[in-house]
């Protein structure tokens, strides 16, 4: 069904996996429109919890396929309408995804590849990864998953990776004393099953409060403080009669697993 990608599914957890290793899993137009229908496919699948993003082969994702851009006669104006538009639609946040996302990084996160750490939920990285922004190396501007980064991070750590560019790597150690990271994950080797235990983990919770707590938590970024408590709030109370209330205390007095209704 996929070109560019793998779409797994694992239990209750799915998985878009970047499968381009012979380009370092660079974004072609065609994984570009890929991103888009695997999110959309494994976030309209009742069964499916918490989805996972990585890479296939040494490299998590490394952004643009600058081959591409330079030999199809076309470069970045195919993208020019969507992104005039903010329609990018290429990772969960640009397409308003409310489940748990895990993005498990391995080998180089570079350029593009930052969306989706800037975009996911929970970011585990190998020990031997790390990243970089080489925009302003091939006369592009860094923007848009700069800016995102700057919601985990300090803004200097983001500026210093913008402006130098291809002439600097952040590892992985580095990134997790930023706060881009919450893991580091040592053997490398060790990578996927580690974000498919913490997304197994995430799975037990209930799914309806799992997504409303997402869209809180999110829409709190796009908000100020009373505004976005009073949205929190609303999700709070939106909860409130649904059968997972009960359930929830009734598995912990039984001392049992919950059986989560599934909306």
């Amino acid at each position: 069904m996929y070109e560019t990608l793998k779409v797994e599914r694992r239990g209750t957890i799915g998985w878009i996996l970047f499968a381009r290793p012979e380009r370092r899993n660079s974004m072609n137009s065609v994984m570009r429109r890929e991103l888009r229908r695997a999110w959309t496919e494994l976030a309209g699948d009742p069964e499916v919890r918490v989805i996972v993003n990585g890479g296939c082969g040494r490299d998590f994702q490394t952004g643009a396929d600058v081959v591409e851009l330079a030999t199809d006669g076309q470069g970045m104006e195919r993208y020019r309408t969507s992104v005039e538009e903010f329609d990018l639609g290429f990772t969960s946040w640009h397409l308003k995804i409310d489940k748990p996302v895990i993005a498990a990084v391995n080998g180089i996160c570079a350029g593009g590849g930052l969306h989706f750490v800037a975009d996911a939920d929970i970011v585990l990285a190998a020990s031997d990864a790390c990243f970089t922004d080489p925009h302003v190396s091939v006369g592009q501007v860094s923007a848009i998953e700069t800016i995102g980064l700057m919601r985990k991070m300090p803004a200097e750590a983001v500026l210093r990776m913008a402006l130098v560019g291809r002439h600097e790597r952040m590892s992985a150690q580095r990134a997790y004393e930023l706060g881009m990271v919450s893991e580091v994950v040592d053997p490398p080797e060790r990578l996927h099953d580690a974000a498919q235990e913490l997304a197994e983990k995430i799975a037990k919770n209930s799914p309806t409060a799992l997504r409303a707590t997402k869209r809180a938590l999110w829409g709190a970024l796009e908000h100020g403080l009373t505004e976005a408590c009073r949205a929190g709030a609303a999700e709070l109370v939106g909860l409130w009669g649904h059968p997972d209330q009960t359930e929830g205390p009734a598995a912990f007095a039984e001392k049992r697993e919950a059986r989560w209704k599934v909306d």
